[in-house]
């Protein structure tokens, strides 16, 4: 009778301590703009319940991506580290993964917000976009993928949304094409037409091999063009429920509202257990898309009725947490992996990128506009409604932010870069635990923000910038993307200093004779460098040629013979779900 009720008594105290812990939704979108939602002062994108979101918790007004790039934004906010301590961080000009069948990624020995709350009995689930990779040697060893790094489920695009997934959407592939395809077929054309003209003239005897063995080149050359263009969709848009694909290529028809129902039914399905849901929106990375009952309806073309359709899921999301009564028990977050891609103008010159307000330049590279990005927060009765905190915060905070909600100690192993948020967030703090930030364009230390202690000012020093084209624009609209070194980027000795307190558009660079503690407020920011280079170490390089590239035996294929890459087992499977 006693072991009894010694028994009754402790799954009563395990039950309370279930119920008491919070439950956890993350929402992050692809590339919004801090401008372009309603509560950040856009007055023609309709958002209303982001807003809603806003005014019901905190809203962040220097929340900062730690990378201006969405996989090492991602590997970030996952892990609570700066991407260069997990090897997300290229060191060459690609910073992303461009094909699922790449053997970068998220390493196994990284620890996930998702493992630590697995390890609290917490029901953890990943819908939408991932891009952290997904196997290492072979297909079948998924050691980057979301059931790898604490997810319980996953529903979802391994990679990213891309133009090229988009039938007509057109390619991010045409600078690499038109250097590896147009560039030597124009050079064979030349050299086929002066040989040509030589041996008309007797000036030459050119073989006929000679002839032939171009021919054969543009030929190979044209081959290899269309049949990239024509399996790279296939291959690398496709959608996942856990480890096995479930529709190849991915059709765009009604994703948002697929997504969504999904994430709903996890949420219905866990109501009385505590969960993490993390819905990672495709919105608004190109290719753009939405369904009919948005398509047309915004005021900003295809663009905006993205916008305004991942406004809708974020309402259905929550109304269902009111629906089941949880929201007063829910932490919600929203925000964007980086800037808006104001580079993305189509041919018929249709703006496909968003607005960074009043912050200059965007994705990829770390001014203020590439950087700065939504940042809401939101506990009924734990966090106070309709607060602004314009003290500088990242998306790394998330980490250790949720670890302490949810009674996990935090790794003592690793530097977590993060910071908890729940003291700033209550009004516990009037200051950001940030001393120091550093803003990484791929692996390279691009800048450095300070924010002194017992101080209102908030410095900000950049070792190089991007050059802009063309001059005078706000992008790098030669390359379609900034780029982080060589070239294309203008070296500063001395850093180029701004104080982002007064002058949040930097610009205007201070100098000696502007700011008479120039030297020492460079001096204090270089010294913090010095400390934080010495705490990096080597590690592996997820994103080296050697593991960008695609790796035909790691391809994930619909059919087990690999002969055809097509199938649609949404329906079928979303009932088994």
């Amino acid at each position: 009778m006693m072991t009894l009720l010694l028994l009754l008594l402790f799954l009563c105290e395990a039950h309370s301590q279930a119920a008491s812990k919070p439950n956890f939704v993350l929402l992050m979108a692809d590339d919004l703009g801090i401008g372009d939602p309603g509560c950040y002062g856009n007055k023609t994108l309709r958002t209303p319940n982001i807003d809603r979101l806003a005014r019901g918790g905190v809203k962040l007004t220097q929340h900062l991506a730690a990378s201006p790039l969405c996989t090492p934004s991602r590997a970030a906010f996952m892990t609570g580290r700066y991407p260069v301590r997990s090897g997300m961080a290229s060191q060459s000009q690609v910073g992303v993964f461009l094909f699922s069948a790449s053997s970068g990624g998220l390493p196994p020995s990284e620890i996930t917000f998702a493992k630590l709350l697995k390890d609290q009995s917490y029901s953890t689930a990943l819908i939408g976009k991932w891009h952290l990779g997904i196997s290492c040697h072979d297909r079948g060893d998924f050691c980057h993928h979301p059931t790898s790094h604490g997810f319980d489920y996953f529903h979802g695009l391994p990679l990213t949304n891309l133009r090229d997934c988009k039938p007509r959407g057109g390619t991010v592939f045409a600078p690499g094409i038109r250097l590896l395809v147009f560039v030597p077929l124009r050079l064979i054309t030349v050299a086929l037409l002066t040989l040509a003209a030589l041996k008309w003239l007797g000036l030459i005897r050119t073989p006929r091999c000679v002839f032939l063995g171009l021919l054969l080149l543009a030929a190979l050359l044209i081959g290899l063009l269309l049949g990239f263009l024509n399996y790279f969709r296939p291959l690398n848009c496709f959608l996942m429920r856990n480890r096995e694909v479930t529709q190849q290529p991915l059709s765009y028809d009604d994703l948002t509202q697929r997504l969504t129902a999904d994430a709903t039914r996890f949420l219905r399905r866990n109501a009385k257990t505590p969960f993490l849901l993390v819905l990672s929106f495709l919105h608004v990375h190109t290719a753009l898309f939405s369904s009919k009952k948005f398509a047309g309806k915004s005021k900003h073309g295809a663009y905006g009725d993205a916008v305004e359709e991942m406004d809708w899921s974020v309402g259905q999301i929550l109304d269902v947490l009111d629906k089941l009564k949880l929201a007063d028990n829910t932490l919600v977050y929203f925000s964007s992996d980086q800037g808006a891609h104001i580079e993305e103008v189509t041919i018929k010159d249709e703006v496909h990128g968003g607005s960074n307000g009043i912050y200059k330049g965007g994705k990829a590279n770390n001014w203020e506009g590439g950087i700065r990005v939504p940042g809401i927060v939101r506990w009924p009765g734990v966090i106070p409604a309709g607060l602004e905190i314009d003290q500088p915060t990242s998306n790394m905070d998330i980490f250790p932010t949720v670890a302490k909600l949810a009674g996990s100690p935090l790794p003592q192993d690793r530097i977590i870069d993060g910071r908890d948020l729940m003291p700033l967030l209550r009004g516990q703090t009037q200051r950001s635990e940030h001393e120091f930030l550093f803003h990484y364009c791929n692996s390279y230390l691009n800048a450095v923000r300070w924010n002194p202690p017992n101080s209102t000012s908030i410095w900000k020093a950049f070792f190089f910038t991007p050059k802009f084209f063309p001059e005078g624009s706000n992008g790098c609209f030669h390359t379609r993307v900034c780029l982080c070194d060589g070239q294309y980027v203008a070296y500063h000795d001395p850093p180029l200093l701004f104080e982002i307190s007064r002058d949040p558009r930097e610009r205007h660079p201070l100098t000696p004779a502007s700011e008479p503690r120039f030297q020492e407020i460079l001096a204090t920011m270089q010294e913090a460098v010095a400390r934080h280079v010495q705490t990096l170490q080597d590690v592996p390089n997820q994103l080296s040629l050697g593991n960008l590239i695609w790796k035909p035996w790691l391809q994930l294929c619909c059919s087990s013979s690999g002969l055809s890459c097509k199938c649609d087992r949404e329906k079928q499977d979303g009932r088994r779900f």
